[in-house]
Protein backbone atom coordinates (compact mmCIF):
# COMPACT_ATOMS: atom_id res chain seq x y z
CA UNK A 1 0.00 0.00 0.00
CA UNK A 2 2.89 2.72 0.82
CA UNK A 3 4.30 1.62 -2.87
CA UNK A 4 1.15 1.76 -4.24
CA UNK A 5 0.33 5.21 -2.99
CA UNK A 6 4.31 6.86 -3.76
CA UNK A 7 4.46 5.27 -7.36
CA UNK A 8 0.51 6.74 -8.12
CA UNK A 9 2.04 9.95 -6.52
CA UNK A 10 -1.23 10.22 -4.20
CA UNK A 11 -4.35 9.20 -7.20
CA UNK A 12 -5.18 5.72 -5.21
CA UNK A 13 -7.68 4.81 -3.01
CA UNK A 14 -8.44 1.82 -1.05
CA UNK A 15 -11.24 -0.51 0.01
CA UNK A 16 -11.40 -3.64 1.26
CA UNK A 17 -10.48 -5.91 4.19
CA UNK A 18 -7.36 -5.63 6.38
CA UNK A 19 -5.96 -5.56 9.57
CA UNK A 20 -4.14 -3.34 11.94
CA UNK A 21 -1.14 -2.12 9.77
CA UNK A 22 -3.64 -1.64 6.55
CA UNK A 23 -5.73 0.46 8.65
CA UNK A 24 -2.55 2.51 9.78
CA UNK A 25 -2.53 3.62 5.74
CA UNK A 26 -6.02 4.53 5.40
CA UNK A 27 -7.94 1.29 5.04
CA UNK A 28 -11.25 1.22 6.74
CA UNK A 29 -11.96 -2.56 6.79
CA UNK A 30 -15.55 -4.17 5.56
CA UNK A 31 -15.34 -6.37 8.66
CA UNK A 32 -12.70 -7.27 11.29
CA UNK A 33 -9.78 -9.74 9.65
CA UNK A 34 -10.53 -12.06 12.97
CA UNK A 35 -13.36 -13.38 11.66
CA UNK A 36 -11.83 -15.10 8.86
CA UNK A 37 -8.51 -15.53 10.39
CA UNK A 38 -8.92 -19.17 11.11
CA UNK A 39 -6.00 -22.00 11.74
CA UNK A 40 -6.59 -26.06 10.98
CA UNK A 41 -8.90 -28.10 8.84
CA UNK A 42 -11.43 -29.23 11.39
CA UNK A 43 -11.47 -25.55 13.36
CA UNK A 44 -12.92 -24.02 9.84
CA UNK A 45 -16.23 -26.29 9.85
CA UNK A 46 -18.08 -24.65 12.50
CA UNK A 47 -17.46 -21.43 11.17
CA UNK A 48 -18.44 -21.97 7.89
CA UNK A 49 -21.88 -20.05 7.88
CA UNK A 50 -19.81 -17.25 9.34
CA UNK A 51 -16.81 -16.83 6.62
CA UNK A 52 -19.88 -17.82 3.52
CA UNK A 53 -21.51 -14.69 4.76
CA UNK A 54 -18.40 -12.62 5.09
CA UNK A 55 -17.53 -13.66 1.60
CA UNK A 56 -20.58 -12.45 -0.19
CA UNK A 57 -20.53 -9.02 1.85
CA UNK A 58 -17.06 -8.76 -0.06
CA UNK A 59 -18.30 -9.79 -3.14
CA UNK A 60 -21.43 -7.30 -3.19
CA UNK A 61 -19.01 -4.40 -1.80
CA UNK A 62 -16.37 -5.36 -4.66
CA UNK A 63 -19.49 -5.09 -6.88
CA UNK A 64 -20.66 -1.84 -5.78
CA UNK A 65 -17.09 0.06 -5.43
CA UNK A 66 -16.26 -1.04 -8.79
CA UNK A 67 -12.23 -0.97 -8.43
CA UNK A 68 -10.03 -0.83 -11.34
CA UNK A 69 -7.70 -3.40 -9.75
CA UNK A 70 -8.39 -6.22 -7.16
CA UNK A 71 -6.04 -7.45 -4.90
CA UNK A 72 -6.57 -10.37 -2.44
CA UNK A 73 -3.63 -11.62 0.04
CA UNK A 74 -3.02 -14.95 0.69
CA UNK A 75 -5.82 -17.15 2.22
CA UNK A 76 -6.69 -18.96 -1.14
CA UNK A 77 -9.79 -20.76 0.57
CA UNK A 78 -11.54 -17.50 1.22
CA UNK A 79 -9.71 -15.36 -1.69
CA UNK A 80 -10.59 -17.72 -3.97
CA UNK A 81 -14.38 -18.24 -3.70
CA UNK A 82 -13.95 -14.18 -4.63
CA UNK A 83 -11.89 -14.54 -7.23
CA UNK A 84 -14.27 -17.88 -9.06
CA UNK A 85 -17.67 -15.35 -8.19
CA UNK A 86 -16.24 -12.76 -9.92
CA UNK A 87 -15.08 -14.31 -12.79
CA UNK A 88 -18.42 -15.83 -12.84
CA UNK A 89 -20.11 -12.12 -13.00
CA UNK A 90 -17.25 -10.90 -15.39
CA UNK A 91 -16.33 -7.56 -13.79
CA UNK A 92 -14.11 -5.52 -15.49
CA UNK A 93 -11.87 -5.40 -13.03
CA UNK A 94 -8.01 -7.20 -13.02
CA UNK A 95 -7.80 -9.86 -10.58
CA UNK A 96 -4.56 -10.60 -8.72
CA UNK A 97 -3.56 -12.82 -6.17
CA UNK A 98 -0.84 -12.24 -3.93
CA UNK A 99 0.60 -14.90 -1.85
CA UNK A 100 0.93 -18.53 -3.81
CA UNK A 101 -0.82 -21.18 -2.45
CA UNK A 102 1.75 -23.45 -1.13
CA UNK A 103 1.08 -26.70 -3.44
CA UNK A 104 4.83 -27.34 -3.27
CA UNK A 105 3.51 -28.94 0.25
CA UNK A 106 0.04 -29.99 -0.38
CA UNK A 107 -0.02 -30.89 -4.69
CA UNK A 108 1.21 -29.13 -7.61
CA UNK A 109 -2.22 -30.23 -8.74
CA UNK A 110 -3.87 -27.99 -6.52
CA UNK A 111 -2.36 -24.58 -9.31
CA UNK A 112 -4.55 -25.54 -11.45
CA UNK A 113 -7.47 -24.09 -8.59
CA UNK A 114 -6.28 -20.29 -9.89
CA UNK A 115 -6.53 -21.41 -13.41
CA UNK A 116 -9.39 -19.39 -15.60
CA UNK A 117 -10.33 -17.30 -12.41
CA UNK A 118 -7.06 -14.87 -11.74
CA UNK A 119 -5.17 -12.63 -14.33
CA UNK A 120 -1.65 -12.47 -12.26
CA UNK A 121 -0.09 -14.34 -9.15
CA UNK A 122 2.66 -12.86 -7.70
CA UNK A 123 4.60 -15.12 -5.74
CA UNK A 124 6.76 -14.62 -3.05
CA UNK A 125 9.47 -17.33 -3.10
CA UNK A 126 11.78 -17.92 -6.41
CA UNK A 127 11.07 -21.59 -7.25
CA UNK A 128 6.52 -21.08 -6.89
CA UNK A 129 6.37 -19.10 -10.15
CA UNK A 130 6.91 -22.35 -12.33
CA UNK A 131 4.22 -24.27 -10.62
CA UNK A 132 1.72 -22.47 -11.59
CA UNK A 133 2.86 -21.58 -15.03
CA UNK A 134 2.63 -25.16 -16.01
CA UNK A 135 -1.15 -25.08 -14.64
CA UNK A 136 -1.79 -22.03 -16.91
CA UNK A 137 -1.29 -19.19 -14.68
CA UNK A 138 0.27 -16.03 -15.27
CA UNK A 139 2.54 -15.41 -12.00
CA UNK A 140 5.58 -13.81 -11.64
CA UNK A 141 8.14 -13.69 -8.57
CA UNK A 142 8.23 -10.66 -6.89
CA UNK A 143 10.08 -11.41 -3.32
CA UNK A 144 9.01 -11.70 -0.05
CA UNK A 145 8.07 -8.01 1.47
CA UNK A 146 9.73 -9.36 5.13
CA UNK A 147 13.00 -8.41 3.45
CA UNK A 148 12.07 -4.44 3.58
CA UNK A 149 10.64 -4.95 7.33
CA UNK A 150 13.02 -3.33 10.49
CA UNK A 151 13.66 -6.63 12.15
CA UNK A 152 17.10 -6.50 11.68
CA UNK A 153 17.37 -3.09 13.15
CA UNK A 154 16.56 -3.85 16.70
CA UNK A 155 17.77 -2.36 19.65
CA UNK A 156 18.42 -5.05 22.35
CA UNK A 157 20.06 -3.05 24.76
CA UNK A 158 17.46 -0.26 24.20
CA UNK A 159 14.61 -2.70 25.09
CA UNK A 160 16.61 -4.21 28.29
CA UNK A 161 17.05 -0.43 29.56
CA UNK A 162 13.06 0.26 28.87
CA UNK A 163 11.59 -2.45 30.67
CA UNK A 164 14.45 -3.17 33.27
CA UNK A 165 15.82 -6.36 32.20
CA UNK A 166 19.15 -7.04 33.68
CA UNK A 167 22.05 -7.61 30.51
CA UNK A 168 22.52 -10.83 32.69
CA UNK A 169 18.92 -12.11 32.55
CA UNK A 170 18.19 -14.50 30.01
CA UNK A 171 15.10 -13.47 27.89
CA UNK A 172 12.70 -15.71 26.29
CA UNK A 173 10.31 -14.15 23.79
CA UNK A 174 7.05 -16.28 23.94
CA UNK A 175 4.90 -15.97 20.40
CA UNK A 176 1.72 -17.96 20.52
CA UNK A 177 0.45 -16.55 17.24
CA UNK A 178 -1.44 -13.53 15.71
CA UNK A 179 -4.98 -15.71 15.37
CA UNK A 180 -7.37 -16.15 18.19
CA UNK A 181 -7.90 -19.92 17.41
CA UNK A 182 -4.20 -20.16 17.33
CA UNK A 183 -3.71 -18.43 20.79
CA UNK A 184 -6.14 -20.24 22.56
CA UNK A 185 -4.83 -23.83 21.47
CA UNK A 186 -1.10 -22.60 22.12
CA UNK A 187 -0.78 -20.15 25.06
CA UNK A 188 -2.18 -22.92 27.67
CA UNK A 189 1.15 -24.84 27.06
CA UNK A 190 3.17 -22.13 27.30
CA UNK A 191 2.10 -20.87 29.93
CA UNK A 192 2.87 -24.01 31.58
CA UNK A 193 6.13 -24.09 29.94
CA UNK A 194 7.09 -21.18 31.16
CA UNK A 195 5.85 -22.14 34.97
CA UNK A 196 7.90 -25.43 34.60
CA UNK A 197 11.46 -23.11 33.11
CA UNK A 198 10.73 -20.20 36.56
CA UNK A 199 11.66 -23.36 38.59
CA UNK A 200 14.67 -24.18 37.27
CA UNK A 201 16.03 -20.59 36.05
CA UNK A 202 13.73 -18.04 38.69
CA UNK A 203 15.49 -15.06 36.79
CA UNK A 204 14.22 -15.89 33.62
CA UNK A 205 12.11 -13.21 32.37
CA UNK A 206 9.88 -13.22 29.16
CA UNK A 207 8.57 -10.91 26.46
CA UNK A 208 5.19 -11.63 24.62
CA UNK A 209 4.85 -10.04 21.28
CA UNK A 210 1.47 -9.23 20.22
CA UNK A 211 -1.44 -7.79 18.23
CA UNK A 212 -4.67 -5.39 18.87
CA UNK A 213 -6.83 -8.89 18.17
CA UNK A 214 -5.79 -11.14 21.07
CA UNK A 215 -3.76 -8.52 23.34
CA UNK A 216 -6.65 -8.57 25.76
CA UNK A 217 -6.78 -11.99 25.84
CA UNK A 218 -2.90 -13.03 26.16
CA UNK A 219 -2.53 -10.16 28.70
CA UNK A 220 -5.72 -12.08 31.11
CA UNK A 221 -3.79 -15.62 30.54
CA UNK A 222 -0.36 -13.86 31.46
CA UNK A 223 -1.13 -12.00 34.74
CA UNK A 224 -0.08 -14.48 36.97
CA UNK A 225 2.67 -16.04 35.46
CA UNK A 226 5.60 -16.62 37.77
CA UNK A 227 8.42 -14.48 36.22
CA UNK A 228 8.34 -10.82 34.67
CA UNK A 229 6.03 -11.08 31.66
CA UNK A 230 6.60 -7.92 29.42
CA UNK A 231 4.02 -7.56 26.50
CA UNK A 232 4.29 -5.44 23.60
CA UNK A 233 2.66 -4.76 20.67
CA UNK A 234 4.05 -2.07 18.90
CA UNK A 235 6.13 -2.79 15.76
CA UNK A 236 8.99 -0.65 17.22
CA UNK A 237 9.10 -2.66 20.43
CA UNK A 238 8.57 -6.13 18.64
CA UNK A 239 11.95 -5.41 16.61
CA UNK A 240 13.83 -4.44 19.71
CA UNK A 241 12.39 -7.23 21.85
CA UNK A 242 13.63 -9.69 18.86
CA UNK A 243 16.98 -7.99 19.54
CA UNK A 244 17.19 -8.17 22.99
CA UNK A 245 15.89 -11.90 23.60
CA UNK A 246 18.38 -14.94 23.85
CA UNK A 247 15.98 -17.85 22.35
CA UNK A 248 12.31 -17.45 21.13
CA UNK A 249 9.60 -20.23 21.68
CA UNK A 250 7.28 -19.44 18.66
CA UNK A 251 4.33 -20.66 17.13
CA UNK A 252 4.30 -22.03 13.42
CA UNK A 253 3.60 -19.34 10.34
CA UNK A 254 5.44 -16.06 8.99
CA UNK A 255 7.15 -14.74 12.05
CA UNK A 256 9.86 -17.33 11.45
CA UNK A 257 11.22 -15.35 8.42
CA UNK A 258 10.92 -12.97 11.17
CA UNK A 259 12.90 -14.16 14.01
CA UNK A 260 15.35 -15.91 11.35
CA UNK A 261 15.88 -11.71 9.58
CA UNK A 262 16.47 -10.67 13.60
CA UNK A 263 19.07 -13.23 13.78
CA UNK A 264 17.23 -14.60 16.92
CA UNK A 265 17.50 -18.82 17.52
CA UNK A 266 14.45 -20.30 17.95
CA UNK A 267 12.36 -23.30 18.74
CA UNK A 268 8.99 -23.70 16.99
CA UNK A 269 5.66 -25.62 18.14
CA UNK A 270 1.84 -26.28 17.11
CA UNK A 271 -0.91 -27.64 18.16
CA UNK A 272 -4.40 -27.88 16.71
CA UNK A 273 -7.23 -30.58 16.79
CA UNK A 274 -6.25 -34.29 16.68
CA UNK A 275 -8.44 -34.44 13.48
CA UNK A 276 -6.94 -31.41 11.78
CA UNK A 277 -3.32 -32.85 12.54
CA UNK A 278 -4.17 -36.31 11.11
CA UNK A 279 -5.44 -34.58 7.65
CA UNK A 280 -2.44 -32.61 7.32
CA UNK A 281 0.03 -35.87 7.96
CA UNK A 282 -2.05 -37.49 4.89
CA UNK A 283 -2.44 -34.62 2.93
CA UNK A 284 0.80 -32.77 2.70
CA UNK A 285 4.55 -34.22 1.33
CA UNK A 286 6.48 -32.49 3.29
CA UNK A 287 8.52 -33.49 6.54
CA UNK A 288 8.25 -29.57 8.07
CA UNK A 289 6.17 -27.17 8.81
CA UNK A 290 8.67 -24.17 9.99
CA UNK A 291 9.34 -22.29 6.75
CA UNK A 292 13.28 -22.01 7.80
CA UNK A 293 13.11 -25.61 7.48
CA UNK A 294 10.95 -26.06 4.59
CA UNK A 295 12.74 -23.68 2.33
CA UNK A 296 16.20 -25.25 3.01
CA UNK A 297 15.09 -28.73 3.58
CA UNK A 298 16.06 -29.59 6.35
CA UNK A 299 15.65 -29.52 9.93
CA UNK A 300 17.40 -26.29 11.21
CA UNK A 301 14.96 -25.18 13.89
CA UNK A 302 13.37 -27.69 16.56
CA UNK A 303 9.60 -28.27 16.05
CA UNK A 304 7.66 -29.87 18.52
CA UNK A 305 4.36 -30.25 16.94
CA UNK A 306 1.19 -31.65 17.93
CA UNK A 307 1.71 -34.91 20.63
CA UNK A 308 5.41 -32.90 21.32
CA UNK A 309 3.98 -29.78 21.98
CA UNK A 310 3.59 -30.38 25.84
CA UNK A 311 5.35 -28.21 28.62
CA UNK A 312 7.80 -30.52 29.73
CA UNK A 313 9.76 -31.38 26.15
CA UNK A 314 9.34 -27.44 25.50
CA UNK A 315 10.90 -26.27 28.84
CA UNK A 316 14.01 -28.82 28.00
CA UNK A 317 14.49 -27.46 24.89
CA UNK A 318 14.62 -23.92 25.60
CA UNK A 319 16.61 -24.75 28.30
CA UNK A 320 18.95 -26.28 25.86
CA UNK A 321 19.17 -23.52 23.08
CA UNK A 322 19.86 -21.32 26.19
CA UNK A 323 22.95 -23.21 27.16
CA UNK A 324 24.15 -24.74 23.67
CA UNK A 325 26.32 -21.66 22.34
CA UNK A 326 27.01 -24.30 19.43
CA UNK A 327 23.05 -24.82 18.47
CA UNK A 328 22.67 -21.26 18.63
CA UNK A 329 25.62 -20.40 16.00
CA UNK A 330 24.70 -22.59 13.56
CA UNK A 331 20.65 -21.60 13.23
CA UNK A 332 22.22 -17.83 12.65
CA UNK A 333 24.09 -19.68 9.95
CA UNK A 334 21.70 -21.11 8.12
CA UNK A 335 19.62 -17.94 8.89
CA UNK A 336 21.31 -16.10 6.24
CA UNK A 337 21.03 -18.87 3.78
CA UNK A 338 17.28 -18.15 4.16
CA UNK A 339 17.35 -14.54 3.69
CA UNK A 340 19.24 -14.71 0.55
CA UNK A 341 16.80 -16.89 -0.51
CA UNK A 342 14.16 -13.96 0.44
CA UNK A 343 16.28 -11.22 -0.55
CA UNK A 344 17.72 -11.76 -4.08
CA UNK A 345 16.03 -10.24 -6.64
CA UNK A 346 18.23 -11.43 -10.04
CA UNK A 347 19.20 -8.42 -12.00
CA UNK A 348 16.65 -5.95 -10.46
CA UNK A 349 17.18 -4.08 -7.05
CA UNK A 350 13.96 -3.21 -6.55
CA UNK A 351 11.85 -4.20 -3.22
CA UNK A 352 9.35 -6.61 -3.39
CA UNK A 353 6.38 -3.97 -2.31
CA UNK A 354 8.01 -1.61 -5.92
CA UNK A 355 7.76 -4.85 -7.71
CA UNK A 356 4.21 -6.09 -6.67
CA UNK A 357 2.79 -2.00 -6.87
CA UNK A 358 4.71 -1.40 -10.24
CA UNK A 359 2.84 -4.77 -11.52
CA UNK A 360 -0.49 -3.79 -10.07
CA UNK A 361 -0.45 -0.19 -11.35
CA UNK A 362 0.24 -1.25 -14.77
CA UNK A 363 -3.05 -3.34 -14.25
CA UNK A 364 -4.89 -0.20 -13.42
CA UNK A 365 -3.68 2.48 -16.18
CA UNK A 366 -3.35 0.33 -19.12
CA UNK A 367 -4.00 -3.64 -18.50
CA UNK A 368 -0.57 -4.20 -19.66
CA UNK A 369 1.54 -6.88 -18.21
CA UNK A 370 4.62 -6.27 -16.72
CA UNK A 371 5.36 -10.28 -16.10
CA UNK A 372 8.63 -9.48 -18.94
Amino acid sequence: MVALRTRSKGLIRFAGVGGDQMAREGLSSLFNMADIAIIGLWEVLPRIPKLLQRVRETIDDIVRCRPAVLVTIDSWGFTGRIHKALRALRLPVTQIHYVAPMVWVWHEKRALDLAGCVDYLMTLFSHEPGYFTRAGVPAVWVGHPIIESAMRDGNGSAFRTRYSVAATAPLLCVLPGSRYSEVKHLLPVLSATVQQLSCKRPNIQVVVPTVSSTVEYVTAAVLHWPVPVHIVHTMRDKYDAFAAADVALTAAGTVVLELALANLPMIVTYKVTPLSAWLFRRLSYVQYVSLVNLLLDRPVVPELLQEQCRPALLATAVEQLLDDVTARAIQRVAFREVIRQLGYMGSSRSSPSIRAAQLILECAYSGVSCLS
